[in-house]
């Protein structure tokens, strides 16, 4: 919770998840909170350093190019760096100070005080992943190698689909998530569908209002057994229904998922999509 002496800004950025422990700030490792926490206490002279919060935390190795997250900070900070959080010039001061001290696989595109009400986690609407994978027999092209999947069997983009649809809606994806103490696994699956690129990529589009941990990787994984034709179309949606972790259920590696984009409402509906999120779901009771 931001004091009344704090600003919160928000951040938009992308990041190159290969070398990363993940989002999340880890003692000892490499994590992409821990760079931008770090280069942010550098420039406001902060000790302790701020925290982020994040739309989503991404697992080792996923990438993001539409990620978005907020800090609270100090007005004396930034006053004594020398930035004025109300002129464009001092927010365009400080993202250049970003770009000088981050490494190159993460990048800020920009900083802008948050609207009254935004939390970059709870006032998401949804968020929008893709899933890249290619079937070409001799192999993913080298400089693609970090983003695309390269899957040994060739795949049917009409399997792909069939399968996927047995996977939308408000459920419970127990069956595709790793569980987490006190944490629902009731999800709203509003999009998934494939389509092949002009490179040939089979990509998987995946939205949801939020995920659970793992849950893309193993939808993917559950639908590439269905495309390749070691399952039929309708077992997906046999695990979903059985709510319980299935051994047939392969999480698909994590190079080939990337956060494309954070959606919000408006300014004026910021504040209570927050709070609706926050709730704990459930699903109705369907039995007679």
């Amino acid at each position: 919770m931001a004091s009344v002496n704090d600003v919160r800004l928000r951040l938009d950025l992308a990041y190159e998840g290969t070398d990363f422990s993940g989002w999340a700030r880890q003692p000892g490792r490499r994590t992409v909170q821990g760079e931008i926490e770090s280069a942010l206490a550098k420039i406001l002279r902060l000790d302790p350093g701020p925290s982020l919060t994040v739309a989503g935390r991404t697992d080792a190795g996923v990438h993001a190019r539409g990620q978005v997250a907020h800090v609270d900070v100090p007005l004396g900070g930034l006053e004594t760096a020398g930035i004025d959080p109300g002129a464009a010039e001092g927010l365009a001061r400080l993202l250049r100070r970003l770009g000088g001290l981050l490494p190159p696989d993460i990048r800020i595109f920009r900083v802008s005080v948050a609207l009254e009400g935004f939390d970059a986690r709870f006032s998401a609407l949804s968020r929008r992943y893709a899933y890249r994978v290619s079937d070409a027999p001799g192999g993913v092209d080298p400089l693609r190698r970090r983003e695309v999947l390269w899957h040994h069997r060739p795949l049917d983009l009409g399997l792909l689909n069939r399968a996927a649809v047995h996977l939308l809606g408000e459920h419970d994806f127990a069956a595709f998530c790793k569980r987490r103490d006190g944490a629902t696994t009731i999800r709203e699956l509003q999009r998934l569908d494939w389509i092949r690129d002009a490179e040939g990529h089979l990509v998987a589009t995946v939205v949801a209002d939020a995920f659970c941990h793992s849950m893309v990787r193993a939808l993917v994984g559950s639908l590439l057994v269905v495309g390749d034709g070691r399952r039929p179309a309708e077992w997906p949606g046999q695990v979903l229904a059985a709510a319980v972790r299935d051994s047939g259920v392969g999480v698909a590696p994590a190079h080939g998922l990337c956060l494309e984009e954070v959606r919000y409402p408006a300014a004026e509906e910021l504040a209570r999509r927050a709070q609706l999120t926050r709730r704990v779901r459930t699903l109705p009771d369907l039995r007679p």
